[in-house]
């Protein structure tokens, strides 16, 4: 593995900010302008052959600068290996699209656009892909609210969709935090009849 993570950080130059190894897994943290060549490099290379795009998503860190990590795995089936690419960008910088690259990213960066806003530059339709039509705003930022959004659905009774106001309860919980292999001390629910046989 440490043969492979020279190469890149010797291949890719300053295209890649740092690269980590940790619990067996390397993560490259890319310059955001570099993305696509670090990609296409990641995929073509004969040492590499990282020429599977398993997933393309998002994080929000809103206390930071550029707020957004853009997060793509990448699997070598040649070689049984996974890695990590990561970039930052913010709200209006856009991240270079790679569904050229990779045909599948074309929904991973429409999801990324529609839950974060995250702009992908030359995407071939970038549009949202799991929100209405006419949402406001993008439900996995940090500050999104949870309240004063309607939510669709098909109703079937009415035969219609019907607009509701967003309601999220959660009923308070009590956790144990016991060891699921010790048991518990009490009877669980479901498991009455089990001591009557």
């Amino acid at each position: 593995m440490q043969d492979l993570v020279e190469h890149i950080e010797s291949s890719l130059g300053d295209g890649v900010n740092s690269i980590d190894t940790s619990f067996g897994e390397v993560t490259i943290n890319a310059r955001r302008a570099a993305i696509k060549n670090v990609i296409t490099f990641l995929k073509s290379d004969s040492l590499c052959k990282f020429e599977s795009l398993i997933d393309i998503c998002g994080a929000d860190y809103p206390a930071r600068e550029r707020r957004f990590d853009v997060v793509y795995h990448l699997l070598s089936m040649a070689h049984n290996q996974r890695i990590r690419v990561k970039i930052t960008t913010d709200e209006v910088e856009p991240v270079r699209s790679i569904a050229e690259i990779f045909p599948n990213a074309d929904w991973y960066e429409r999801e990324a656009f529609d839950m974060y806003g995250i702009i992908f530059d030359q995407h071939p339709d970038l549009r949202r892909i799991l929100t209405d039509y006419g949402f406001e705003g993008y439900p996995l930022r940090k500050d999104f609210p949870l309240s004063g959004y309607v939510e669709v659905r098909y109703d079937e009774e009415r035969k219609s969709v019907v607009y509701e106001p967003v309601n999220l309860p959660q009923e308070y919980r009590s956790f144990d935090f016991m060891s699921p292999w010790e048991g518990a001390k009490y009877v669980l629910p479901g498991d009455e009849k089990e001591g009557e046989a």
